[in-house]
């Protein structure tokens, strides 16, 4: 049977009008005046559309109605929807805050799709606005894969100035063209309001879009919402994901800074199973507003995507199993990943098959930060133990071709580890890469711990003349690039800044495996 392919010939400007038409961005779900009669009385979509988990068959696609509606997605691989592929609906209601998520399946792999997203009123039946998005599935054999990853999104205050250009990164990573993005958390600032103005050091202002849900802290559901609706105000932001589908993962700010399950709470006290009610809070709207499928553990954040012959991606939650907000203690005993998703981490990585494993990490490994891992020069020391056991494990099983892609420290850097450096010895050479902010302030390099013998290959952050939290509007947002090619499975990662310039490149040759994977028991 003939597979149909869809036309890539529309222009970035033809999207950017499409999926952005009909929206305004004065006020949170709030729409442009009607220009018909009876406009009002039709269900909107408030804010953009999004795809994510995106994979050889299937992928999930998101939107949010302007009130109870019935969400209807259509899915097909020509911009026409002559032939549909796929449809699935189901209703956008308040306890949701009119969000809904829809997994599309038996969907043909290595094909750009096209899905259309519209809403109907659940009590009138009537027919709502339609919105176009796009994602591409994970290719069959030969060819090649291109993706960003990033994070850090509205920190310290540095919110949408629409004068300066709003989430510019979003439009330069759009010009890219990647099949996916990894979001490595802090898509929030749950713990930072958005202030109307902010002074920057040459004596200019910003000028925020200021939203209700931005004025205070985070401490209820519905101002956890409001800093993800905040984001969807900005026009890039919105058509960058109606295009490119995302791998989305947390870091600490979704919820406050440096949290942890049981060093993070408030005066609304603890749910029945003793987690904080403002995790609990946070994570339903992590999960209400994130396009991440339900793998069966409520509230899991951590899994595996896999994307065809080359790539396995392995999402990990650095937050939600760790010992306390602080790497510290006389009894030298810590987790950052837990005993669970280690087993699962190792498992899945020896049982992969696919030439690239890309850990997908919301924190570095060897940068120092008594909120994450290293510690300081020496020997494995409370949680690199943890680290120390998996990098062992990797050498045990023969498994090659690992690379650790993050963000959250707020610049940009290539770190190559090697035992020969290294106080513990027990692995096998691999590189971490290091990307963002994508809007927020910028900070400067920060010291790396020998324990695992790093050594920074290139890095780019403010300097001490411009002082850290250095502004959006001074380019030092960053963003990182890799390429697979689908012949020699080289992949180059590319380090780059918010005006696409290319800041620092390696082409790594892929190692054959030192033994043959083995089948995983779980997934």
């Amino acid at each position: 049977m003939a597979v149909l392919r869809a036309s890539r010939a529309w222009t970035r400007r033809q999207f950017l009008v499409r999926s952005t038409s009909s929206l305004a961005v004065a006020s949170l779900g709030t729409l442009a005046t009607p220009y018909l009669s009876r406009a009002a009385d039709r269900p909107q979509v408030a804010g953009g559309i999004q795809s994510g988990d995106v994979c050889d068959g299937s992928a999930v696609v998101w939107a949010r109605a302007d009130r109870p509606a019935r969400v209807n997605v259509e899915c097909s691989t020509v911009e026409s929807f002559k032939t549909v592929l796929a449809s699935a609906s189901r209703d956008a209601l308040p306890d949701a805050d009119f969000t809904a998520k829809l997994l599309l399946n038996d969907l043909p792999p290595g094909q750009d799709v096209f899905y259309r997203v519209r809403f109907d009123d659940i009590s009138t039946g009537l027919r709502g606005e339609s919105r176009v998005g796009h994602f591409r599935t994970a290719p069959a054999a030969g060819r090649s894969i291109s993706f960003v990853w990033s994070g850090d999104v509205a920190g310290q205050g540095w919110g949408i100035d629409v004068a300066r250009g709003g989430y510019r990164s979003y439009r330069t990573m759009l010009d890219n063209r990647p099949d996916f993005f990894i979001h490595s958390g802090d898509h929030i600032y749950a713990d930072c309001t958005i202030p109307s103005e902010q002074k920057l050091p040459n004596g200019e202002i910003w000028r925020n879009l200021v939203i209700e849900e931005k004025s205070e802290v985070a401490h209820t559901l519905a101002q956890f919402r409001g800093n993800y609706k905040y984001n969807h105000l900005d026009e890039s932001f919105r058509a960058f994901h109606a295009e490119v589908p995302m791998f989305a993962q947390w870091d600490d700010h979704e919820v406050t800074n440096d949290w942890s399950p049981t060093g993070s709470y408030d005066d609304a006290g603890f749910e029945d199973d003793g987690t904080p009610r403002l995790v609990a809070r946070a994570r339903r709207a992590f999960f209400d507003f994130m396009p991440i499928r339900d793998i069966g553990a409520q509230g899991r954040v951590y899994r595996k995507i896999a994307y065809g012959p080359l790539l396995d991606i392995f999402m990990i939650d650095m937050r939600s199993y760790r010992d306390d907000s602080w790497n510290k203690g006389s009894d030298r005993r810590g987790w950052i990943l837990g005993a669970e998703q280690l087993a699962w981490l190792k498992r899945e990585l020896a049982a992969s098959r696919a030439t690239w494993k890309v850990i997908a990490a919301d924190l570095p490994i060897g940068l120092i930060s008594l909120d994450a891992v290293a510690l300081g020069d020496g020997p494995p020391d409370r949680r690199e133990h943890e680290i120390a056991d998996l990098l062992s494990s990797i050498k045990r099983a023969g498994v090659r071709n690992i690379v650790w892609l993050t963000a959250d420290m707020h610049y940009t850097a290539a770190h190559h580890y090697d035992p020969s450096r290294a106080q513990f010895q027990e692995f096998e050479p691999f590189w971490e890469f290091v990307s963002g902010p994508l809007h927020a302030g910028t900070w400067g390099p920060a010291a790396l711990d020998n324990t695992f013998g790093p050594v920074a290959m290139y890095q780019n952050g403010c300097s001490a003349a411009q002082g850290e939290n250095l502004a959006p509007c001074f380019g030092l947002q960053f963003f990182g690039r890799v390429d697979i090619d689908g012949r020699s499975g080289v992949m180059t990662v590319t380090l780059k800044d918010v005006d696409n310039r290319s800041l620092w490149s390696v082409d790594i040759a892929p190692q054959p495996q030192a033994r043959s994977a083995v089948v995983a028991q779980h997934s």
